[in-house]
């Protein structure tokens, strides 16, 4: 009955680490590990390493870019697409532009989301990109 809550995540998250408060304003990419409270504005995308990275966004909060995290609670303003490797929390302020890439959702009555809802069983993984073999090269080989 008492401290036995059955909605208690497994999912081992990061301590916050990283706290940008309200009235700063970043432009560029940012990129951490850990934890991230943000409370103030980002202009750029947000990208985390570690699989127990988590962003949490205040209800002050507004990002336009895109983020890719492994764990979220959202309760501000995200303009661009959102993948979320893991758990996605999406709080009653949440206002949403853009497309929702997920594996956990949880959702409050009152967030908001304009774009698509997009499951997804495993993260999306990052290609490596092709090798190119210089033009020279293939001209020797082609002339062997």
């Amino acid at each position: 009955m008492f401290g036995n809550d059955k909605r208690t995540s497994k999912v081992a998250v990061a301590a916050i680490s990283t706290l940008i408060a309200e009235g700063t304003r970043i432009h560029g990419d940012v990129h951490f590990s850990g934890g991230l409270h943000l409370e103030g504005h980002i202009d750029g995308s947000i990208s985390a390493e570690g699989a127990d990275s988590v962003l949490t966004l205040s209800d002050k909060g507004r990002v336009n870019g895109e983020i890719r995290v492994s764990n979220a609670v959202v309760n501000g303003t995200v303009q661009g697409d959102i993948f979320v490797g893991e758990r996605l929390e999406l709080a009653g302020n949440a206002r949403i532009e853009g497309n929702v890439h997920y594996k956990v959702l949880e959702m409050a009555a009152g967030a908001q989301i304009n774009g698509k809802m997009l499951y997804q069983s495993e993260p999306p993984r990052r290609l490596a990109a092709p090798e190119v073999e210089s033009d020279l090269s293939k001209i020797a080989t082609a002339e062997a």
